[in-house]
């Protein structure tokens, strides 16, 4: 285990998450998350309805976008196959209105802007970052070689945004010296 030892405890919520990213053969990606929520316990829907078994998902969310190589968004679904609510899945044609947004600066707040508080489902929404960094590392090699031997004028996203990629890091040396700022 990676952390500490813990204090005696008793697991009584899970959540996993996993995100997917896939190349088509029509030259687009589609980029999959996949949200499960359990319990260990017995416990009841809201709103009604039968008692849910331990391991039985509380909720069991999915969402795909398709995207090009420039992370332009093609298409959007989203699919709730179950939650606390009868009607939680009813949200889910909304998240169409990602249909032409690009994954990149601005992301978070635009989604937040389409989707955000009764526009969407929360917990589809909080897919949309791991999602959107997914897109960046299933794509990344793909980008990479359709920009082969072309000069890097735009700073890349990645400065600044993490501790290693600091522009006077020894990894922007490395990867990127014309946005190295550090010691010769």
């Amino acid at each position: 285990m990676p952390l500490s030892e813990p204090t005696p405890r008793k697991l009584i919520h899970r959540r996993a998450i996993e995100c997917k990213g896939y190349e088509r053969a029509d030259g687009l990606w589609d980029i999959e998350a996949h949200l499960v929520d359990t319990k260990t316990q017995l416990h009841t829907r809201r709103h009604g309805g039968r008692p849910r078994e331990p391991g039985e998902p509380v909720h069991d969310m999915w969402l795909r976008l398709t995207i090009d190589l420039d992370m332009k968004v093609h298409d959007a679904e989203a699919v709730t196959d179950s939650g606390p609510y009868p009607h939680c899945g009813d949200i889910t044609p909304n998240f169409k209105r990602l249909i032409g947004v690009t994954i990149g600066p601005g992301w978070r707040r635009k989604t937040l802007e389409l989707l955000g508080g009764i526009k969407g489902c929360t917990h589809l929404v909080e897919l949309l970052g791991p999602l959107g960094t997914t897109a960046f590392q299933a794509t990344g090699r793909a980008r990479d070689a359709r920009n082969a031997g072309k000069p890097i004028l735009k700073k890349p996203y990645q400065l600044n945004a993490c501790h290693v990629y600091k522009d006077d890091s020894d990894a922007v040396r490395e990867r990127w010296p014309q946005f190295y700022t550090g010691p010769k």
